[in-house]
């Protein structure tokens, strides 16, 4: 296994009279045996910056490390990563025996038998035993998945490499899928960097989760700690589902007056004292309706998730989302009145977007702690 480092990695396209900066002086260290997520939207940086990683792709600037070795300048095949792409990129006249064997009987000498033997014990642990002798066109999409996991895991590499290796399969095959990936990383102990678009999954997978934007790594962190203390505007906006409720603010004391009659004090008036205006934010899931709070919202869509429900609605010209207990369903156009409380509360500079008041509450572990010591 290996650790990884990166040092003030910067990609560039393009020819000399049109660059493109497709990763911007990223710093990262990837413990050895983590789990860690790139996330964030398209064009973001996230399967450039793995590409870096893998050896397919020419650094511009910065360094590459594995335990300590600089591999910038290495290739792909000098590396020993695996690496498990979107489209899995199996070879359609092979058997699944031979797909997974096939690394093996590209780089080494092993005998058919060794070779065959090791295709038996990954197939075991990948539970496609009974498939060797298919071809890939008779499998399911988790079927293909698998196979494409065994081609990557009997290399025994230092490093996985998974670029968005589950967007192909339907939701609940998906979410099946993303828990035995974690418990094959955690059996096999293997280094992985794992990128996806979907922040669910981010949050669901990764040991931690590193969230770039525009090629600038923007945070890095456990799931815990990007949702409660996002380092900026962006992350706490792309963290989270629904996404968290974001309006500007006029700062009034220790009191901060926004649209439609919003108004709250601030428990702390040091966090905004010398400001003028500020970017307010308030997740769904903290909002909740009262006789008299700081956000009256005129209900305009209400989505029934069956456990809870949706609220959507309008603060003035604002748009809020509350997440609420499926017993509360008011019709469309129904005034409501939602509070929250001020540890809840998120502020952000309305001009670089870095955070000025996260999450102050404490989490409640207790159930984590019965679920670990049980």
């Amino acid at each position: 296994m290996a650790t990884i480092d990166i040092t003030k990695l910067r990609k560039e396209f393009g020819d000399d009279g049109e660059q493109i900066v497709a990763v911007d002086d990223v710093d990262l260290h990837i413990e050895d045996g983590e789990f860690l997520v790139f996330v964030g939207p398209s064009g973001c940086g996230k399967t450039t910056t793995l590409r870096c990683i893998a050896g397919l792709e020419d650094v511009t600037d910065g360094t590459i490390e594995f335990d300590g070795v600089d591999v910038t300048d290495e290739r792909a095949r000098e590396r020993n990563v695996a690496m498990v792409f979107q489209n899995y990129a199996l070879y359609p006249h092979m058997t699944v025996r031979k797909n997974i064997g096939f690394p093996l009987r590209l780089s080494t000498k092993e005998s058919s038998d060794e070779i065959d033997a090791k295709v038996d014990d990954v197939a075991e642990l990948l539970g496609i035993e009974t498939l060797l002798d298919d071809k890939p066109k008779e499998l399911s999409g988790g079927q293909q998945q698998r196979v494409a996991l065994g081609r990557a895991i009997i290399r025994d590499p230092e490093v996985f490499l998974m670029d968005e290796p589950l967007s192909n399969l339907d939701a609940k095959l998906r979410s099946k899928m993303r828990t035995e990936l974690q418990e094959l990383q955690q059996e096999l102990g293997v280094t992985t960097a794992y990128v996806t678009h979907d922040q669910v999954e981010a949050m669901a997978m990764g040991d931690r989760i590193a969230i770039l934007d525009g090629g600038k790594l923007q945070q890095v962190g456990t799931a815990n700690e990007v949702y409660r203390t996002p380092a900026n505007e962006f992350v706490a906006g792309f963290i989270g589902s629904p996404s968290i409720n974001l309006f500007t603010a006029e700062v009034a004391g220790d009191t901060l007056r926004g649209p439609n009659g919003f108004a709250c004090t601030v428990e702390d008036g040091s966090v905004v004292e010398g400001r003028d205006t500020v970017r307010v934010g308030v997740r769904p899931e903290d909002i909740r309706p009262a006789e008299d709070g700081e956000l009256p919202s005129v209900v305009s869509v209400v989505e029934n998730m069956g456990n809870e429900n949706f609220l959507y609605a309008d603060m003035g010209e604002v748009a809020l989302t509350a997440r609420v207990d499926s017993k509360m369903h008011p019709d469309e156009g129904a005034e409501v009145v939602f509070t929250f409380d001020e540890e809840d509360l998120y502020l952000f500079d309305p001009t670089t977007g870095e955070s000025i008041k996260t999450k102050t509450g404490e989490v409640d572990v207790g159930y984590q702690q019965y679920v670990k010591n049980s």
